[in-house]
C-alpha cells in the first residue's frame, strides 16, 4: 500500500524508479567477475595481516601508518562501496560483497592463526558479524548511484559511516586521522556523486549525524 500512496504499483517500480539495474551479464561472465573479486578479498586480507605484522624502517612508510589503516573500516567500507556501485544490480552487489568480505575475514583470519600464533575469536567475530549483514548493506548502497530525491537518504548514510571511519569527530570536536583516510572519504564521495545539489545535501545531512553519533567499532 505504501508503494502506492508514493506512485508506485509495487516494490520493484519504486526501486527502479530510483536506479534502474543495468544490461545483465552471462553467466560466464558473471563467475568470472566474483571469482576475481573473491581473489581479491583473499589478496587484500592477506595484505592486511601482513602489513599490520610489519615494522617498516622507513618515514614514508610509518607516516602512511598502513598497518593501522588496512585494519581500520574505512578502506574496507569503501571497497565494499566501490564494488556494490559498479555491480550490475542489487543483488550482484550483495553477492560480490559478501563474497568479497568472506575471502577477506578468512584470508586475514587464517594468517594470523598460521604465521603469528594466536587465534583473535573475539575480534573476528565482529569482522565476521559484519560480513554476515554486508549483502543487506550492499544491496541498498547499490541504490546510492542515482539522480532521485530517494537517493538522498542513502547518501547520507554512507557520508555518515564515511566520516566516522575516516576522521576523528564528536560533538566538539574534528581531527584528520591521516592522508589515506583523507582520499578514501574523497573517493567515496566521487563515487556515490551524480549531482552537486544531491551531494552537497547528503554531505550536510552526514555531517551532522557524525558530530551527534558516534559508532566505536567504526570509528575506532
Amino acid at each position: 500500500m505504501i508503494y502506492n500512496i508514493l506512485g508506485c504499483g509495487n516494490l520493484k517500480e519504486f526501486l527502479n524508479n530510483i536506479r534502474e539495474e543495468g544490461n545483465n551479464l552471462d553467466f560466464k561472465r558473471k563467475i568470472i567477475n566474483t571469482s576475481l573479486i573473491f581473489i581479491l578479498g583473499m589478496i587484500l586480507g592477506f595484505i592486511s595481516k601482513w602489513l599490520d605484522s610489519r615494522t617498516f624502517n622507513n618515514a614514508i612508510l610509518d607516516y602512511l601508518d598502513l598497518g593501522n589503516f588496512f585494519s581500520n573500516m574505512a578502506i574496507w567500507l569503501f571497497s565494499a562501496l566501490t564494488i556494490s556501485i559498479y555491480s550490475k544490480s542489487p543483488k550482484r552487489a550483495s553477492i560480490n560483497v559478501f563474497l568479497f568480505f568472506i575471502a577477506m575475514t578468512i584470508s586475514y583470519h587464517l594468517y594470523t592463526i598460521i604465521f603469528n600464533g594466536f587465534n583473535p575469536k573475539n575480534y573476528m567475530m565482529i569482522w565476521y558479524g559484519f560480513t554476515i549483514i554486508s549483502p543487506i548493506l550492499a544491496y541498498i548502497a547499490w541504490y546510492a548511484k542515482s539522480n532521485n530525491k530517494y537517493s538522498i537518504i542513502i547518501d547520507s548514510i554512507i557520508i555518515f559511516f564515511m566520516l566516522a571511519s575516516c576522521f576523528s569527530m564528536g560533538m566538539w570536536y574534528f581531527d584528520f586521522r591521516g592522508i589515506l583516510y583523507t582520499i578514501t572519504f574523497i573517493d567515496s564521495l566521487c563515487i556515490i556523486y551524480k549531482d552537486i545539489k544531491i551531494i552537497s545535501i547528503s554531505f550536510i545531512i552526514g555531517l551532522i549525524l557524525s558530530f551527534m553519533i558516534r559508532i566505536p567499532f567504526i570509528s575506532g
